[in-house]
């Protein structure tokens, strides 16, 4: 019967939600775990099951099929020219701008120059690992690596400061950051990916010409979003129809996101300056009650769903990577490395801002609350077929299942206990 089975963008879309549906019944009712963290969790379980049967049983090719169904879906291009547009838009309208504008200095400094420096820092540290392991990993390979793993996921993050009491002012510094730095990531891969395969390597890569074209993306992206989020806002205060209103910020997400693709620039960040607009002016102006009420649950909606496909693909690409468990020692050698530079590039910023913000509950919470996910398995799986990407989806995978099971776990009762219970000042070094 399913002999002339096709696996078509429908059934793919099916049978993830299906998953996820079920397992998300059986985390609410049986485990209650975050939402995240069960379904990577769970995935990665189901993972692990169909290896040891496959392993145990040779006639089994449970692996094989399900490795067929997810190499199936181009999770670079499902990923990252549909779920992250959606997502970032969505975080992006429960952003209070008023407290961004007060961490704007820290936001722009640890999305962008906080990015590179913890590029810098894990592409250098990878170099020694893999040499050590006697493993052939050119250097500026090693800096790709660097770029796909520091952005944190801005998913993840918003779903922790849900529940957490964090002083607004942190809050919204942790938040815009993670909004901005993924796009900003995205930029600085590309830029050294180029570099990586070109006959030249790091010999022919130029500091100017990468600048210019970080400029370009970056500047163009928060410029575009402007633009479309201020003609979406127009329109919304026009009218006072929530169906209408509602189609308006879709339209906003997919033809922006489509036309900041076209017109080569950052589309990640379009998409989060569009929906800090449209969150704000657009929820305080341009929207009744009902509007506001429709949209704002209607894009949480949408959050959810996303939030529950990605982190239950994530858990599944355990399967993929069955037959390159010999890599894994050097994933978890990787843990440390990217905390290490996740924990410098936000540390030493912060002891300049003792005055803006609480550092040791800022330096806590940054550092261990950096969760990476699926923008950095995405951007793996996208590097193009060698042993290099052998090498850095292996990583990729043992870094971001940690950063999720372990870090996404633990980090909201590790923030309740370090949180003060109220009030926004700065506790300096205390």
């Amino acid at each position: 019967m399913f002999e002339h089975f096709v696996l078509t963008p429908f059934y793919a879309a099916a049978i993830l939600v299906v998953l996820a549906a079920i397992l998300g019944w059986v985390n609410h009712r049986f485990l209650k775990l975050p939402q995240t963290v069960a379904l990577t969790l769970m995935g990665a379980v189901a993972s692990l099951v169909v290896i040891v049967i496959d392993k145990t049983i040779p006639s089994s090719s449970i692996s094989e099929t399900v490795a067929r169904f997810l190499e199936g879906i181009d999770f670079e291009a499902t990923l990252m020219d549909g779920m992250l547009s959606f997502l970032l838009f969505a975080g992006a309208l429960h952003v209070d701008i008023a407290h961004m504008k007060r961490g704007g200095l820290q936001i722009g400094f640890l999305s962008t120059i906080g990015v590179v420096v913890s590029t810098v820092i894990v592409g250098l540290g990878l170099a020694g690992i893999t040499r050590l392991l006697g493993m052939d990993l050119p250097l500026m390979w090693c800096f790709v690596f660097g770029a796909l793993i520091s952005p944190t996921d801005p998913v993840a993050v918003l779903g922790v400061m849900k529940t957490a009491h964090v002083p607004p002012t942190l809050q919204a510094t942790i938040v815009g950051e993670s909004l901005f730095n993924d796009g900003v990531g995205v930029v600085i891969f590309s830029i050294l990916l180029a570099a990586a395969v070109s006959a030249g390597g790091a010999e022919g890569f130029s500091l100017v010409h990468a600048g210019e074209l970080f400029l370009v993306e970056a500047v163009g992206g928060a410029a575009l979003g402007l633009v479309i989020g201020w003609i979406a806002y127009r329109a919304m205060k026009a009218i006072d129809e929530y169906s209408v209103e509602v189609m308006i910020t879709l339209a906003t997400v997919m033809g922006g996101y489509a036309l900041a693709s076209a017109i080569h620039v950052s589309g990640p960040v379009a998409m989060a300056v569009a929906g800090l607009l449209i969150g704000n002016h657009g929820v305080s102006y341009a929207m009744s009650e009902i509007t506001r009420d429709h949209l704002l649950k209607f894009w949480a909606l949408i959050d959810d769903i996303l939030n529950a496909i990605l982190f239950l693909l994530i858990g599944l690409e355990g399967i993929v990577l069955a037959d390159r468990l010999g890599l894994l020692w050097l994933g978890a050698l990787t843990i440390p490395l990217v905390f290490l530079a996740r924990a410098f590039s936000v540390g030493v910023p912060l002891l300049f801002w003792r005055d803006l913000l609480p550092f040791q509950l800022a330096f806590r919470v940054m550092s261990w609350g950096g969760l990476r996910g699926g923008i950095s398995i995405a951007l793996a799986l996208s590097l193009p077929a060698g042993p290099a990407k052998d090498i850095l989806v292996a990583a990729t995978y043992v870094v971001v299942l940690f950063s999720v099971l372990v870090q996404g776990g633990t980090i909201g009762p590790a923030m309740k206990r370090w949180s003060p219970s109220n009030g926004d000042e700065p506790s300096g070094g205390h």
